[in-house]
């Protein structure tokens, strides 16, 4: 087991990684950005060193400063948490060839998974269902009309590189192809300095269906159920849950069984997320793996009972998995609000500020991650999110009526925050009854905030 790990990161997911090395006995080296020196990452970690200045580029994705730390201050592995260097191929290998260990899968597979056009091949070797789409990337706009033409509209332009929405636009028509493609790629290009793309047929309002799984080094790979994501507002979740009300127990076992498959085939090792559509005919594909934690783990977490942090960590440390797949169980249903400092009735204008006061819920079956305390600075130079409130419950009636009491009880003051919105979803009566996909938020928005 390790003696010291860096985290990689910063926030909630920096605070959750610290608690769970805390409990294995491991120390914890923080890094931190001059805007972040008195985040509660930094304050709770055993040691804490400054990487650079505010912006991502200066702190968390400089890597040289990274790794200096890593090894000036003896630590034996780093932990990228989620965002940032997670998905960085480079990274993976500059940390193993400091003499570290990543907590995550090689370089190899985050290069291999990472590049969808990639990852749709292999899972077409594997025999796991892909939405239908190009062979492969696409070069030019010329290109993107005849494969459109050639499979259908409407059609899903991504980014082979992309990630959290990012480098993606929809076309349902050839009048729309060319532009789709050219700014789909220019962005894909601003944001991750990669400008492959593929095409896919659209999906039209389908359920967002992701499985986690674990994989260690010994070729044992389990799934533990899947996460419901698919109240997303352009791209990025808002509520997940677990399980889904979609999936009949054949289905799940059918859809985790492809996930092992396209875990298994990508020789993946660590914890890893596999990602599906699925329409409203019951029939899934595969979209993308996500070869890192995700930001949602904690539903999974509360419905198995299992730390998905400890066991990246056992994993990395080339322990094997400590369960079988006829082990996992899952228990009632989870429900997790990611609550973000965003304006929403302000087409989510981000709201960086001082928070004045805030009072966190508790109870039965409650759960907070969160960097917050009473005047945090919330600042504009990172991702907007600032808590996720995670519930359950013994059955998914119980679990959002928690929730929805959770988010009475929560208090953010000093910015504006998605809290209100996410209390509305869960009173909205097709919510309730299991019935929407991930155009719900774009189709009763502005029936909510009315």
């Amino acid at each position: 087991m390790f003696k010291k790990i860096l985290i990689a990161n910063r926030g909630e997911i920096a605070v959750r990684i610290i608690r769970t090395c805390h409990e294995l006995g491991i120390e914890t080296v923080a890094i931190y950005s001059t805007a972040d020196e008195t985040s509660l990452h930094v304050q709770l970690s055993d040691e804490a060193v400054c990487v650079g200045g505010p912006k991502a580029m200066d702190s968390y994705l400089n890597m040289k400063n990274i790794l200096m730390a890593a090894t000036a201050l003896g630590c034996d592995a780093v932990h990228p948490g989620f965002g940032f260097l997670s998905e960085n191929a480079t990274f993976a290998r500059l940390v193993e060839e400091c003499g570290m260990t990543f907590i995550g899968p090689s370089g190899d597979v985050i290069d291999m998974m990472g590049n969808k056009s990639a990852a749709r091949k292999l899972m077409i070797s594997a025999k796991v269902p892909v939405v239908p789409g190009s062979k492969g990337s696409i070069k030019n706009a010329e290109e993107a009309v005849t494969c459109a033409d050639e499979i259908g509209y409407p059609v899903l332009i991504k980014a082979a590189a992309g990630g959290g929405g990012r480098g993606m636009r929809k076309a349902f028509s050839k009048d729309e192809i060319t532009q789709a493609f050219e700014t789909a790629r220019a962005e894909a290009k601003a944001c991750f300095n990669d400008d492959e793309m593929y095409i896919e047929k659209l999906i039209v309002d389908p359920k967002h269906i992701e499985f986690q799984i674990l994989a260690d080094n010994f070729g044992n790979v389990v799934h533990l159920g899947e996460r419901d994501c698919s109240i997303q507002r352009r791209n990025q979740k808002m509520i997940e849950e677990a399980p889904s009300k979609a999936l009949t127990p054949l289905l799940r076992e059918k859809m985790g069984a492809d996930a092992v498959k396209a875990a298994k085939a990508a020789n993946y090792a660590n914890a890893g997320t596999i990602e599906f559509v699925l329409d409203n005919k019951g029939n899934y594909y595969f979209i993308e793996m996500n070869t890192r934690i995700q930001v949602e783990h904690p539903v999974t977490e509360m419905i198995t009972g299992i730390d998905l942090i400890r066991e990246q960590i056992r994993i990395a440390s080339n322990q094997p998995l400590s369960l079988k797949q006829n082990e996992i169980k899952l228990n009632g249903h989870a429900i997790e609000c990611r609550i973000n400092a965003e304006d929403f009735k302000h087409d989510f204008r981000p709201c960086p500020g001082i928070v004045d006061s805030v009072h966190i819920p508790g109870g039965l079956g409650v759960r907070i991650d969160t960097a917050l305390y009473q005047g945090y600075r919330v600042t504009s130079h990172y991702d907007s999110m600032v808590a996720k409130v995670i519930v359950h419950g013994n059955n998914r009636l119980e679990a959002i009526r928690r929730m929805r009491r959770v988010l009475e009880e929560l208090v953010i003051n000093g910015v504006e925050t998605t809290q209100e919105l996410q209390y509305l979803i869960l009173h909205h009566p097709e919510y309730i009854k299991g019935n929407f996909t991930t155009s719900f938020i774009e189709n009763n928005l502005d029936e909510m905030v009315r």
